[in-house]
Order: structure tokens, then C-alpha cells, then sequence
């Protein structure tokens, strides 16, 4: 656990030596506070001491912008040869993959941990749900850490940042998009098999303040898929 914990620490440490981490940072507090506080269906409008609103908006920002931190993660090692470097070293590939995963998360739960001032501005407008708030922050958390894994699969199967970064953008919409239109259109075994698998379903029960078993076991499913997969890519190599 040491190692994997060294190599998160590298990783994020390397987002904040460049600009990565600030422009990821402004852009998601932007995206997430102009949605939230002043265009929409934002908090005013809805006239609710909640954060429904942001929880919404951070869903689909931060499906673009988690693919723009792990399209580098395992792509741009591979293609600078730093991945045989870093593999000689005393570190098995699966802490490779975990430690990249742990940085990303780290990363992604630093921007969360920005819009506590939402949170402290909206529980001084109107009696707010605690729970209910907490379990939303926790849903994005583990939508985050879905989309990390799946990131991670893209970024370790090809040496193009950009080609990674489509190819986590088409496996999300999938999951985003696809499955959930599959499951109105569909009945019997099929509609509840791609129900089952559209994300919204499960983040949106959890954002509700519904913490059920098999929307945790969903979404640790897909990151454990996306990081095994990513350890076999490496293996492969």
C-alpha cells in the first residue's frame, strides 16, 4: 500500500507542477457554480435548500473532464517509454494502476472539497437535508471513480492521449446515454439488464439519499473492471 501510495502522490503531484490541476479546478467551479447559482434550474429557481442542481451539473462535467485527466495517465508513459522505467522499478503493475487511480481520485475529490461554500450558503438559506447532501457528494465520489477506471482501461490500451480521451468519451456514453435510453425502450430481461447498467440509475438513487448495496456494488464493479483490465493491458506489453 506504501508504493501505491507513493505513486498517487507522484501523480498528483504532477497535475499541480503544471497547469493541468489549476485549469481542471477553475473550469469545474465555474461549470458547477454558474449552474448552479445563477442559469437553469439552479437554487433560486427551484426556491429548495438543496444542492440537486449542482449535483446535476457536476455529473456532466465531470464526465468530460475525468477522460482529460487519465487520457495521459498509462498513454503518455507508454509513448515516452517512462512505463518500462517506472516497471523496472520495485512495484508490481497493479500498484502501477492503483496508484495512478488513487492520484485521479484525489485529484477529482480536492475539486469537490472546493464547493463546501455551496453547501454552507445553501444550509444558511433553508432547512437543507444533511444526509441527503452527503450521500449526493458520496454518488459523485463513486461516479468519479467509475469513470477513473474506465479512463484508465482507454489510457492503457493505446500511446495517443487523444485517442484515449475519445475512447473513455464513447465507453461513458454508454454507460451515460445508450443503456438508459435501451432500458425506456425495452422490456423483460433486457430492459432490466440495461437498466442494471445505466449509471444514471444508480447515481441518481444515491444523489436522492438512497445508499442501496447494489448501486455501491455497481460502481465498485465498473472502476475494479477498468482497473483490471488496464493491469492486463500492462502485463501484455
Amino acid at each position: 500500500m506504501d508504493k501505491v501510495w507513493i505513486i498517487a502522490k507522484r501523480e498528483l503531484s504532477s497535475f499541480f507542477d503544471s497547469l493541468v490541476a489549476y485549469l481542471i479546478l477553475v473550469a469545474f467551479l465555474g461549470f458547477t457554480g454558474f449552474f448552479t447559482w445563477l442559469q437553469g434550474s439552479d437554487v433560486f429557481f427551484r426556491k429548495q435548500a438543496d444542492l440537486l442542481a449542482f449535483f446535476e451539473t457536476a455529473k456532466w462535467t465531470l464526465f468530460f473532464f475525468i477522460p482529460a485527466i487519465t487520457m495521459r495517465m498509462l498513454a503518455e508513459e507508454k509513448k515516452t517509454g517512462t512505463i518500462e522505467l517506472l516497471l523496472t522499478k520495485d512495484v508490481s503493475d497493479r500498484q502501477v494502476v492503483l496508484g495512478k487511480y488513487l492520484g485521479c481520485l484525489l485529484l477529482v475529490i480536492i475539486a469537490l472539497l472546493f464547493t463546501i461554500p455551496y453547501y454552507l450558503t445553501v444550509s444558511r438559506l433553508g432547512n437543507i437535508d444533511h444526509g441527503a447532501t452527503l450521500s449526493g457528494y458520496l454518488g459523485l465520489v463513486f461516479l468519479s471513480s467509475a469513470y477513473i477506471g474506465i479512463g484508465l482501461f482507454a489510457s492503457s490500451i493505446t500511446n495517443n492521449q487523444i485517442v484515449a480521451f475519445i475512447l473513455a468519451l464513447v465507453i461513458g456514453i454508454c454507460f451515460q446515454f445508450i443503456f438508459d435510453m435501451l432500458s425506456n425502450g425495452t422490456t423483460g430481461f433486457l430492459g432490466e439488464l440495461f437498466n442494471t447498467l445505466s449509471i444514471n440509475n444508480h447515481f441518481d438513487s444515491i444523489k436522492r439519499g438512497v445508499l442501496d448495496s447494489k448501486d455501491l456494488i455497481y460502481f465498485f464493479s465498473i472502476s475494479a473492471i477498468g482497473i483490471f483490465f488496464a493491469e492486463l493491458s500492462i502485463k501484455n506489453r
